[in-house]
C-alpha cells in the first residue's frame, strides 16, 4: 500500500544568516517505502513549531546535533500509525514522536526508541494538545519549574513568553501550586489572555515602552523575584535579575531575542548577573530531553489539570506543509498567538 503513496519533505537547503527564509529550504518528494520487519510507518497529522528549530539549524555543538544540509527539518508531531510491523505499535494508533517535517514518516526498529515514538491516548487531550501542554513545551515547562524552580506557596513566579507554549504552562502550574504568577508578553491582547483567560495575577506588556518591563516588576514583584523562568533572554533577562528576591531561581530555557542574530554576532549576556552573587541566588539551563523517563508522570498531572479545568491550553494553527517557512519566522515576530501548530493532515 505505501509504495504508492509520495511523501512532501521539507530540508535544510543551507544554513541561515540571521533569520530564516524560505531560501533556507527544499522541497522534495519521494516514494513511501514499505515497512521491514520491526518498522514502523507513520502518516503524519501535525507538527509542534518550536523557537528551538532555529537553534538546529545552526553548525556546532550543542545539546543535540544540528540538522544535516540535505536532511527533512526535525521536528516532534503526531501521526496515526497505517503499517506497523512492530508488535508494540498498531495500525490506527495515534503516536508521538520525533517525526520531521513531512507527510510520512517510516521509522526503522533502531531508531524507534532514539525518535522518541509512543502511543498516546486522545481521551487525555487533543492532538494539539499533546503539542502543547501535554508535549514538549508542556513538559519543558513542567520539569523547568517544578525541578529545578522548586516553588513553594506563596512565592512569586515570573516568566517571560508568557503567551507562548511554554509561558502559558509555567503560569498556570505556578498558580496550582500557590504561587503568584507574573507573565510577559507582547501586546495588550496577549496580556489580556494571560490574566483573565489564565488567571496569572498580572501580566506585563514588554512593547509599551522602553521601561516597561522594568516598571512593571517594580510593581507587581515589590518583594522581589523569586523564580524566574526565562523563554527569551536579553534584556528581558537583564530586568529580571536586578528585581531576584534573596535565593531566588532563575531557569534559562531559551532565549529566543537572541536566536536570528547572525553567525558572526554573539548572543546578548546578562550584565546584570551580579545580582545572583548579592541574592545567593542559581541561575541553571535545563533541556526537556533529559526528563524523558519522567514524561508519563508529568502528563498524567497535567492531563487531570485539563480535564478538571485548572488548566487551559491555546493552540494557534497553520494549515499546510507547504507554508511552513513562513510559519515558522511567526515564532521571532511574536506573530504567533498561543502553541504554534502545523496541520499536516487533517484526522
Amino acid at each position: 500500500m505505501s509504495s504508492t503513496l509520495s511523501n512532501r519533505q521539507v530540508r535544510l537547503a543551507k544554513r541561515p544568516e540571521g533569520a530564516a527564509t524560505r531560501d533556507n529550504w527544499q522541497f522534495t518528494t519521494e516514494p513511501v517505502g514499505e515497512p521491514a520487519e520491526g518498522d514502523v510507518l507513520v502518516k503524519i497529522l501535525s507538527l509542534s513549531l518550536d523557537p528551538a528549530m532555529r537553534g538546529w539549524m545552526n553548525e556546532g555543538k550543542s545539546y543535540i546535533p544540528p540538522v544535516e544540509i540535505g536532511a527533512v527539518m526535525r521536528a516532534g508531531g503526531v501521526g496515526r500509525v497505517i503499517a506497523s510491523r512492530n508488535p508494540a505499535f498498531a495500525v490506527g494508533d495515534t503516536v508521538y514522536g520525533t517525526l520531521g517535517v513531512q507527510e510520512y514518516v517510516l521509522i526503522p526498529q533502531e531508531e524507534i526508541k532514539r525518535n522518541g515514538l509512543v502511543r498516546i491516548d486522545l481521551r487525555a487531550g487533543s492532538i494539539t494538545q499533546w503539542l502543547n501542554v501535554l508535549g514538549m513545551p508542556g513538559m519543558t515547562g513542567y520539569f523547568g519549574l517544578m525541578d529545578i524552580g522548586q516553588p513553594k506557596p506563596g512565592e512569586t513566579v515570573v516568566v517571560s513568553g508568557a503567551a507562548g507554549a511554554v509561558g502559558q504552562t509555567v503560569g498556570q502550574l505556578a498558580k496550582i501550586k500557590g504561587c503568584r504568577a507574573i507573565g510577559i508578553a507582547g501586546g495588550q491582547e496577549k496580556c489580556d489572555w494571560v490574566v483573565k483567560e489564565l488567571g496569572f495575577d498580572a501580566c506585563i506588556d514588554y512593547k509599551a515602552g522602553p521601561s516597561a518591563v522594568r516598571d512593571g516588576l517594580k510593581t507587581h514583584c515589590p518583594k522581589g523575584i523569586d523564580i524566574y523562568f526565562d523563554n527569551v533572554g536579553g534584556e528581558i533577562l537583564d530586568a529580571a535579575l536586578a528585581r531576584l528576591a534573596r535565593g531566588a531561581r532563575i531557569i534559562i530555557c531559551g532565549a529566543i531575542s537572541q536566536y536570528n542574530n547572525a553567525n558572526s554576532a554573539p548572543a546578548q549576556g546578562p550584565k546584570n548577573y551580579l545580582s545572583l552573587l548579592v541574592n545567593r541566588a542559581r541561575m541553571q539551563g535545563m533541556v526537556v530531553f533529559d526528563y524523558a523517563d519522567r514524561y508519563h508522570l508529568a502528563v498524567a498531572e497535567m492531563a487531570a489539570y485539563l480535564k478538571d479545568g485548572r488548566m487551559k491550553s491555546r493552540e494557534d494553527v497553520v494549515e499546510g506543509i507547504e507554508t511552513f517557512p513562513e510559519a515558522l519566522t511567526r515564532l521571532f515576530t511574536g506573530q504567533n498567538f498561543g502553541k504554534l501548530v502545523l496541520q499536516v493532515a487533517a484526522d
